[in-house]
Order: structure tokens, then C-alpha cells, then sequence
């Protein structure tokens, strides 16, 4: 009697340690090393394995007693897998030997091979997310009718041990909020409640797939701003352009790039060593010429024929005053002054310097230091209709915390090639607040331009559906 009771209290010690062992086990794997291997410390056995239902396939076996790692397709897994497969459970029993005399031939030819004659099957209910599943352990002494107790209770348990480290698929948690919405409410109060309550019942009688086509369809709907995002750059606001004034070459420019200049101070001078040259030669041939014109005059007087000549002599005069006055104004032009006071913004200076520049070739502009705008470049596939006034957000690579709020003046109504090799759309945006209209000249970020609101599905697939149809061509 006291070696029977002594059995008892160690195979309810055994019991208790492996509820404990189970319910602190941290992961899946975990519970299964201890479900094929620490069960031996409550019944002895020889060879034990662990078969799990899944959601995605019928089910595998993913532990085995003595082993760290399974190969998937080894002959004894495979063979394990179709053993349970072809196990049934009696009624609502949780733990049974298995009879070979019902299993198929095959998998009865192949048991001595890998398993001894004793064999019991230990069924794993499923509980919320665990799906179920099936304990083996097998040895060669016959179980005991007592020991099936004891594995009840153990695959109690496990199921329950399972359940907590089994997350809860979406389809369970839907059926239990489901579940629970409906505990207690009939078909006669859903209808004769309020319109809050009869809206709650109509959503909880509805499948999870329904709920998630509606919820899609809700949010597909939702009216959001059509944004679009383009490369911009703070330029001057009416800057004054400063071009070649005439032909020739560039021997100095006079300020450094974001000097500032007042109205009337030199910017740039040109090579005007021939101009000077031309300038002496016209005053010299202008002074030539008067003194012919005066000859002529006082011959005039006493010779009929030199006076039919001396218009002819006075017109000489007035073609090299004309060219005298050209070649000044020319000479003048050599120096070009600024037209109003601000910054000079151009590039290196070493560049201009000794190049030949056209008449109206552009060198610099002269730009109001507070005084800026945005202007951005809109890509084709963006040039969706944007009315002026649209709020425009400006984020600074240099400072992309401050994003700079701006008003869309105007886009370009044909596109311009770009040195990126694409073909944009010049956009013109005005700067709202005051603190940023001195941001630095030349700052360069991206800009988002809000337009109409549209639907968040036309939001999502614009794109898309642009390039399918261009595709498919319809």
C-alpha cells in the first residue's frame, strides 16, 4: 500500500512539473522538446512524436524524442504522417492505443521497422487558435488503464499550454468578437431596437469576408487631397537680368557671387581695347573731316563747283559724328553697372572671365535678398490640373523639419526639356509666410502641391492604372 501511494504522489509530482514546465515555455518549439521529451518523466516510454495541425497544410509532425532538428521528407516522418492520418479517435476520447488492425497495410508492413508493438495516441483538442493535434508515444511493455488517466489530464494541458502560444488567426478573432456581440441578442431585439443597435446587428451577422469587403469599400471612398511630389528650388522673385549688352569678350567681372551691390555700381567689364582703337580712328576721321568741310567752305565762296560739292562734304561730317557717337555708346556699354541694389547671382567668375559672350547671352541676375519664390519642375506623368492659389509645401533638403507653405502661381502650358534628360513643367509658386521669404537663394527640396480632393482608391491606382493603360493601349 505505501509503495502504490508512493507511485501515486511521484506520477502527480511528475504531473504537476510538467503543467508548470508547459505553461512557462516561451515559444512553440519549446513546448514541443518537452512534450516528446520531459513526458517520459511521468510514464516511461521508448519513442515519442508530435504531430500539429497547421492552417495552412492538414498537418505535420514537428517534434520528435531525441532529436534537435526533423527532416522533412525522411522516410520515418513521412511514415509517422501517414500513421496519424490514419488514426481514429473513438467518440470523445482523449487518449487511445492505437489498433493496427485498422490501419492500412502498408503502413502496418513498415512497423517494425520504426516503431514498437506498444503505441498510444494522445489527441490535442483545439482551443481559439491552436488548431489540434496528436502526442505518439510508444514502447514495448502494455499501457496500464491508469496511465490513461494521467495522459488526459497531461494532454489537457498541452492543448491548453498551446492555445495560449498560438496567436489568434483574424477569422478567430472575428468569431469571437462576433460570438460575443450576439450573446444575448435575438433576432427580435436587433429589430425593434434603436438605429445604433440595429446597425450593430447587422454588422455582427455579416462573415469576415464581408466585413472585409466593406471595410475596404469604406475606406476606398474616402475623400484625400490628390498631392503630387516634384523637385523645386527657392529662385529670386523679379530679378534683374543681367545680358551681354553687345558682342565681345568678358575681361573681368567686378563683384564675387552673392555680393551685394547698389544701383549704379560696375558688374562688368568687357575687352575694349579694340573699341578704344575704333574710338580713336573715328575722332581722328571725324576731325579730317571738318577741316575738309571748312576748306571747302571758304573755296565756296570764290569756286561755283566746290560749292556744289559742299553738301556732299558736310554729309561726311554727320556719318563720322554718328559713328563717333555708336562707338562711344559701345565703349560705355563695355561697362556694364547694376540696375538696381540687391545680390549677385551667377557662377564662378573664372568661368566669364576671357569667354566670348553674344548680344543678349545672359551672365547674372540681380535678386532682392528677402525676396524669393518657389519654382519647381512637374513631370508629365504629374501634370494633373492644379488651379492657381493651390497650397503648395515646400521640405528643404538643407532644413526638412521647416517645410516652407507657398501659393501656386502658375504652370507652364508646354513642357520644358530639362539638362536631366526628361521633360518637365515649370511651376511658379508664391511664399505665404514672411520668415521664410529670406530663405537663402538656391536652397533646393521637394515640393508637394495639393489639388482637388479625390477618392483614396483613384489616390492609390492613378498611377498604376495610367501605366496599364498605356500598356494595353486602351
Amino acid at each position: 500500500m505505501t509503495d502504490l501511494h508512493s507511485d501515486v504522489d511521484n506520477v502527480l509530482a511528475s504531473l504537476i512539473h510538467l503543467g508548470k514546465r508547459s505553461r512557462n515555455a516561451h515559444t512553440i518549439n519549446e513546448l514541443g522538446f518537452i512534450a516528446v521529451n520531459e513526458t517520459h518523466g511521468l510514464l516511461p516510454y521508448r519513442q515519442a512524436a508530435l504531430w500539429l495541425s497547421t492552417s495552412t497544410h492538414s498537418g505535420k509532425v514537428v517534434a520528435l524524442s531525441g532529436v534537435t532538428s526533423i527532416e522533412a521528407n525522411a522516410p520515418y516522418v513521412a511514415w509517422l504522417n501517414e500513421l496519424v492520418a490514419s488514426i481514429t479517435f473513438k467518440d470523445d476520447a482523449v487518449s487511445q492505443l492505437v489498433d493496427s488492425s485498422q490501419l492500412p497495410p502498408l503502413i502496418v508492413e513498415q512497423w517494425s521497422e520504426w516503431f514498437p508493438s506498444e503505441v498510444v495516441a494522445l489527441r490535442l483538442n483545439p482551443v481559439a487558435g491552436f488548431k489540434g493535434g496528436v502526442l505518439l508515444l510508444a514502447r514495448d511493455i502494455p499501457w496500464q488503464a491508469s496511465d490513461f488517466n494521467v495522459l488526459n489530464e497531461w494532454a489537457e494541458l498541452l492543448s491548453q499550454a498551446y492555445a495560449v502560444l498560438t496567436p489568434l488567426s483574424l477569422r478567430s478573432r472575428y468569431a469571437d468578437w462576433r460570438a460575443r456581440a450576439l450573446e444575448g441578442q435575438d433576432v427580435e431585439s436587433g429589430l425593434n431596437s434603436n438605429l445604433i443597435a440595429r446597425l450593430r446587428y447587422w454588422f455582427v451577422q455579416r462573415s469576415l469576408a464581408q466585413m472585409i469587403l466593406l471595410s475596404v469599400t469604406a475606406i476606398s471612398v474616402i475623400p484625400v487631397k490628390l498631392t503630387v511630389l516634384a523637385p523645386a528650388e527657392l529662385v529670386p522673385l523679379n530679378p534683374a537680368i543681367i545680358r551681354s549688352p553687345m558682342d565681345g569678350v568678358i575681361e573681368r567681372i567686378l563683384v564675387t557671387p552673392n555680393q551685394s551691390v547698389d544701383k549704379g555700381d560696375p558688374l562688368i567689364e568687357f575687352d575694349r581695347v579694340s573699341l578704344s582703337s575704333r574710338l580713336e580712328v573715328a575722332k581722328r576721321s571725324l576731325a579730317t573731316a571738318k577741316a575738309e568741310y571748312r576748306q571747302s567752305a571758304q573755296q565756296a565762296l570764290i569756286d561755283a563747283d566746290t560749292k556744289n560739292q559742299l553738301a556732299l562734304t558736310q554729309g561726311k561730317v554727320q556719318e563720322k559724328q554718328t559713328e563717333l557717337a555708336f562707338l562711344r555708346e559701345l565703349h560705355e556699354r563695355g561697362m556694364v553697372a547694376s540696375p538696381k541694389s540687391g545680390v549677385a547671382i551667377y557662377d564662378d567668375p573664372t568661368v566669364w572671365i576671357g569667354r566670348p559672350v553674344v548680344t543678349g547671352e545672359r551672365i547674372m541676375a540681380i535678386a532682392e535678398p528677402n525676396n524669393s519664390e518657389v519654382e519647381a519642375w512637374l513631370s508629365i506623368s504629374d501634370a494633373v490640373p492644379f488651379k492657381p492659389g493651390a497650397k503648395v509645401t515646400v521640405y528643404l533638403n538643407a532644413d526638412p523639419l521647416s517645410p516652407v507653405e507657398a501659393e501656386l502661381r502658375y504652370v507652364s502650358h508646354e513642357p520644358t526639356d530639362r539638362p536631366e534628360g526628361y521633360y518637365a513643367y515649370r511651376v511658379r509658386a508664391q511664399i505665404t509666410e514672411a520668415e521664410f521669404a529670406n530663405k537663402r537663394v538656391g536652397l533646393k527640396g521637394t515640393a508637394k502641391i495639393s489639388g482637388d480632393r479625390v477618392m483614396l482608391v483613384y489616390w492609390i491606382f492613378r498611377k498604376p492604372l495610367a501605366s496599364l493603360r498605356a500598356w494595353i493601349g486602351i
